[in-house]
């Protein structure tokens, strides 16, 4: 049975505390909608039916769970929709052998171990202000259209790069939502769309990842390439990840909205100098117990090493630098087969005399039948700039 309200606490009173605290605790802004069937739910499953989600089957295999909040929180009637701030400053252009982190990810701790706290308070400001009442906060790990919902709650419109828009803060924020299991004060449904003609989002992605305005196919995405692939990246968008080593920001950076963004972002999501933008030469000299020590409280530890290396050897085949080949050597005999075949392809973009022994010395020592097709076919590539 869903919670109900003391007589003393009517559903305005409760939901004006909610934003105070909400505000108070560091969100841009919080609204509320009905904790209802979302209405891109259709949507969703012909995007989920068309295998854009690749390989991210958490999503298909929680397909159900996403036709209702109360899959999140038993009797959910209300959702509290919340924006989090990130930092806004402007990226420093990355040099030889850097690679470039999307922004979100800059700070010394991971959103989740920072947003999370915050919900778990809130959560407690409500079974203070309403005992009889159950409340859940989350943050982009349960099955919950957010975007959808922070429509609904009037916080802004789904843009054509398919990420929500607010007029004051673009789209450089987290969401994240509240439910309670009884019914607060509802804001009123974001009608309007403010992209209009502008398609500046679909023309700049580097590896034609929009399908049409708001669809995204996520398998041709850089941040799904760069931090959801566990394998190797598909030879045809390699050059297209460019100097990316940990997801993208191009469809944000050329949003015009986003030209007038400004954050009070959260200390710990400031930009760290080492990865704003990375220096990859190092990062093939890491231990696996030195990647933990440096990356496990930040979003780069999602890939883990195996992966941030495939990207880091990526990035430099596209860079094209002779200066990169001691890392890639390095990386041509690293214990994990993915980077070594991504070592390999970019050995093979570098070209010249030295990259081309190091292949042929690799190719009879190497037991991975992928990396061998590696190998293969990055001595084709080098052969003309290695003869």
């Amino acid at each position: 049975m869903a919670g109900r309200l003391p007589m003393a606490e009517s559903s305005g009173e409760l939901t004006a505390r909610i934003k105070r605290a909400a505000e108070s605790l560091g969100f841009r802004r919080a609204a509320v909608c009905r904790a209802s069937s979302p209405e891109r739910l259709e949507q969703f499953h012909t995007w989920l039916d068309a295998g854009y989600a690749g390989e991210m089957h958490y999503l298909a295999n929680r397909r159900e769970a996403y036709a209702h909040p109360r899959h999140v929180l038993d009797e959910a009637q209300s959702i509290v929709m919340l924006l989090f701030d990130y930092d806004t400053s402007p990226a420093r252009p990355p040099g030889p052998q850097d690679g470039q982190v999307s922004r979100y990810a800059w700070g010394e701790q991971d959103y989740h171990d920072l947003v999370h706290p915050l919900l778990k308070q809130l959560v407690a400001m409500v079974s203070d202000w309403a005992p009889e009442a159950s409340a859940r906060g989350v943050i982009d790990t349960a099955p919950l259209l957010e975007r959808d919902f922070a429509q609904q709650a009037g916080l802004g419109w789904i843009g054509k790069n398919t990420l929500l828009l607010d007029k004051g803060a673009g789209s450089l924020f987290f969401l994240a939502a509240l439910l309670v299991d009884v019914a607060l004060e509802y804001d009123e449904p974001f009608a309007a769309d403010h992209c209009g003609q502008c398609t500046a989002c679909l023309d700049a992605c580097p590896t034609d990842a929009f399908v049409a305005p708001y669809v995204l196919d996520a398998r041709r995405c850089i941040s799904y390439l760069t931090i959801e692939l566990r394998g190797p990246i598909p030879l045809e968008l390699r050059s297209g990840v460019g100097q990316w080593l940990f997801g993208c920001d191009v469809c944000q950076d050329v949003c015009p909205w986003n030209r007038r963004a400004s954050a009070d972002a959260a200390p710990e999501l400031l930009a760290r100098a080492d990865l704003n933008p990375c220096e990859l030469s190092e990062l093939f000299a890491l231990t696996e117990e030195q990647f933990r020590n440096r990356f496990r409280r930040s979003p780069l530890w999602r890939p883990r090493r195996r992966g941030l290396l495939r990207n880091a050897a990526i990035v430099l085949g596209n860079q094209r630098d002779p200066a990169a080949l001691p890392s890639l050597l390095l990386g041509l005999a690293d214990d994990e087969p993915l980077v070594r075949g991504a070592s390999a392809w970019a050995l093979g973009e570098i070209g010249g005399a030295a990259a081309r022994e190091a292949l042929q010395a690799r190719l009879p020592l190497e037991p991975d039948a992928e990396v061998l097709t590696e190998i293969r076919g990055a001595l084709e590539d080098c052969q003309d700039g290695c003869s």
